[in-house]
């Protein structure tokens, strides 16, 4: 039973919880109340296979410095309970199970959209993240596929929504992941990752979460004045964005480094809870 435990966590089942949410957001959104449950049923399940398959790969490429910091070296390859060539094969027959699924139940263009994600996440941030300050930009990019790809399961398109479930992801993504960087700075110095509060320090990292929360407020909002969404996701919107940049600028002398940090980041999940609702509410049929 240990053995399945150690695979099992070894996709990161929470990544996969967190990310397949998102999916039924971007999937909600172009449906437009027209939803089709087999079809959401094979994109969720689908896009969770690729998803596990990638977090299985990146844990066996990321082994040597998951053993350098404390919350990670306990993870099944750092701690040598997995032999490499196992996960290996597991990521790989997950993976692809997952693109199979995409294909025979969705369309091309999901299939395209997941390996773009796949890819993305797997090799260049795993690589940018140990060469650059601005792997947190990288990886914002393979962290917004997941609505992108339940979006185009329904349209086969990248149109305006697309675009905007898009962006909207990868500019909530970094106020959160840069909040990470401060609070867990310690571990990433000690595993030579050259994030933000290592490479240009807390107080400049600060200010980067601030500088990005406007930016993602005003994307937030543009689905409703593309016609996308109505009022509900209007005001759910302005409400979460608006209370995330109160959290932050009030407390940004009050607190802490660290503490500051962590409720930034604590908000952040909220307000990406929150986001997903507001299309529920706004687009779901039920």
């Amino acid at each position: 039973m240990n053995g399945i435990k150690y695979y099992y966590k070894l996709t990161k089942p929470g990544i996969i919880r967190g990310n397949s949410i998102a999916v039924i957001a971007g999937f909600l959104l172009a449906s437009q109340g027209d939803v089709s449950i087999s079809l959401l049923l094979w994109t969720l399940l689908g896009s969770g296979l690729i998803m596990g398959g990638g977090c299985v790969l990146n844990n066996f490429i990321d082994r040597d410095i998951d053993k350098k910091m404390t919350r990670t070296k306990t993870r099944a390859l750092a701690s040598n309970k997995i032999s490499p060539v196992g996960a290996l094969m597991y990521g790989g027959i997950l993976a692809l199970m997952g693109f199979i699924t995409l294909y025979n139940f969705t369309n091309n263009l999901t299939v395209y959209v997941g390996l773009f994600g796949f890819i993305f996440y797997v090799y260049i941030y795993a690589y940018f993240k140990r060469k650059t300050e601005h792997g947190t930009l990288v990886g914002s990019i393979s962290g917004a596929v997941p609505p992108l790809a339940g979006y185009v399961a329904v349209s086969n398109n990248i149109d305006s929504g697309a675009i905007l479930v898009f962006l909207i992801l990868a500019t909530w993504q970094l106020p959160h992941f840069y909040a990470i960087a401060i609070f867990r700075a310690k571990e990433y110095e000690a595993a030579k990752i050259p994030v933000m509060s290592i490479t240009r320090g807390i107080k400049v990292t600060k200010r980067y979460v601030l500088a990005y929360m406007p930016v993602y407020f005003v994307i937030s909002l543009l689905p409703y004045f593309y016609n996308l969404v109505g009022k509900t996701y209007l005001l759910i919107m302005i409400t979460t964005g608006l209370y995330w940049a109160y959290v932050a600028i009030v407390n940004y002398n009050v607190l802490a480094d660290e503490r500051w940090a962590k409720k930034v980041f604590g908000t952040s999940l909220l307000v990406l809870t929150f986001f997903c609702l507001a299309i529920f509410f706004d687009t779901s049929p039920w």
